[in-house]
C-alpha cells in the first residue's frame, strides 16, 4: 500500500500527528523535535495527545494493463504517547484507526500484479464474460465507481535519540470488508522499518533571508524497507528505498523533496525477477495553528522492466489532507 502516516505524509501520507508530522517526511523540521509549538519534553516527562487525520488520496498504475486506479477518503482517529529522553531525545508510540471510503480498487502494496490463469482455446469465447463476472474487467475499465467502506490502521514506534537521527517501526493493517474484483475480504498487512539521518541542522527558511547555499543544512538520508501481504495471506514481496532528500521552509510552509532507487523483490506468486525501480516524492506541510496542519504529497515511481502482469512505465500516488492534535 503506497501510503504514509500523516507525516510521511506517506503514503503521506497516511497519518502522523502534529509533533511527528515532520518526522518521517521532513527531518529538517521533524528532527528539531516532535512536540507542538517546538516544546521539548524533559527527560522522564510523558505526554498523550489525541490526533485526527482526514485525507483524500489516489493511485494511478499506468504501467499495468487497463491502468487500474484506486481512490480513498480516510478518517483516522487515535493518539500519540510520547516520552522525553536524555539529550533532547524522545520515544513515541502512535496508533490510529478509522474508515476508508474506497473508489475503484482498494489500496495495496506497491508492485502487486494480477496474473491471469492460462485460457485454453475452447474457453476463449467465454473468457471475457467470465472475467467481467469476476469483477476484474469492471474494476480496470469501467472507471472508478464507489465500492465500499474498508477499515485501515496505523501503528508506529519511533525512537529519536537526538535532533539528527530517527528510527521507526511501522505497521499498516488494512481490512477489506467485501469481495469485489481483485479485493478479497480479510486483513492486508504492511510492515516498514525506516532510519533517517539529518546531515545539516535543518534550519533553512528562505523567507528569513537564507540563500540557496544554505540548502545543505536541510539535506538528509533515508533508508526504508517495506514488506507486504495480501488479505489472502499471499506474500507480495518487499522493497528498499535508499533515498536522498532535502527539507526547507518558505515562511511556515515546509517543503520536502526526496528521490532515489527502489530495490524491489517480488513474492514468488508473481513469477517476476528482482528489479530496480526509481522514484521520488514531494511533500508539503503548512500549519494553520499549533494544533492544525495541512499536508499534501506526490510520489511518482518508474519501472524500466516488464514481465507478465507488470509493464514498463509510471505509477503515481498523490493525496492531501489535514491533521489535528488536541
Amino acid at each position: 500500500m503506497e501510503r504514509h502516516p500523516v507525516s510521511q505524509i506517506g503514503s503521506r501520507r497516511a497519518l502522523l500527528p502534529l509533533g511527528l508530522l515532520a518526522a518521517l517526511a521532513a527531518p529538517s523540521a521533524a528532527l528539531a523535535h516532535s512536540t507542538p509549538g517546538g516544546q521539548e519534553l524533559l527527560p522522564g516527562e510523558f505526554r498523550v495527545r489525541p490526533v485526527v487525520t482526514l485525507e483524500g488520496h489516489g493511485g494511478l498504475e499506468n504501467n499495468l494493463q487497463g491502468r487500474p486506479q484506486h481512490y480513498s477518503i480516510d478518517g483516522l482517529f487515535g493518539a500519540v504517547f510520547e516520552w522525553g529522553l536524555q539529550r533532547g531525545g524522545s520515544f513515541a508510540i502512535e496508533a490510529q484507526l478509522g474508515p476508508a471510503l474506497v473508489w475503484g480498487e482498494a489500496e495495496h502494496f506497491y508492485g502487486r500484479v494480477h496474473v491471469e490463469p492460462p485460457i485454453s482455446s475452447d474457453e476463449d469465447e467465454h473468457s471475457e464474460e467470465e472475467h467481467a463476472e469476476a469483477g476484474h474487467s469492471e474494476s480496470h475499465s469501467d472507471g472508478v465507481p464507489y465500492r465500499r467502506t474498508d477499515v485501515k490502521g496505523f501503528l508506529q514506534a519511533r525512537y529519536q535519540p537526538n535532533d539528527r537521527f530517527e528510527m521507526s517501526l511501522t505497521w499498516w493493517p488494512y481490512y477489506v470488508t467485501g469481495d469485489q474484483g481483485e479485493d478479497v475480504i480479510g486483513l492486508k498487512n504492511e510492515i516498514g522499518v525506516q532510519a533517517i539521518w539529518a546531515l545539516g541542522d535543518g534550519d533553512v527558511n528562505f523567507a528569513l533571508g537564507d540563500r540557496l547555499e544554505s540548502i545543505v543544512d536541510g539535506l538528509f538520508l533515508s533508508l526504508e524497507n517495506r514488506t507486504g501481504w495480501e488479505s489472502t495471506r499471499t506474500y507480495l514481496g518487499n522493497y528498499t528505498d535508499p533515498w536522498v532528500g532535502v527539507g526547507f521552509n518558505v515562511d511556515l510552509l515546509n517543503i520536502t523533496l526526496s528521490a532515489g532507487p527502489r530495490f524491489y523483490s517480488p513474492g514468488s506468486y508473481a513469477g517476476l525477477a528482482f528489479r530496480t525501480d526509481w522514484g521520488g516524492e514531494l511533500e508539503l506541510e503548512y500549519p494553520l495553528s499549533k494544533s492544525v496542519v495541512l499536508f499534501a504529497h506526490y510520489k511518482p515511481i518508474y519501472s524500466a522492466q516488464s514481465g507478465e502482469g507488470w509493464g514498463v512505465g509510471w505509477q503515481h500516488h498523490l493525496g492531501s489532507g489535514i491533521s489535528l492534535s488536541f
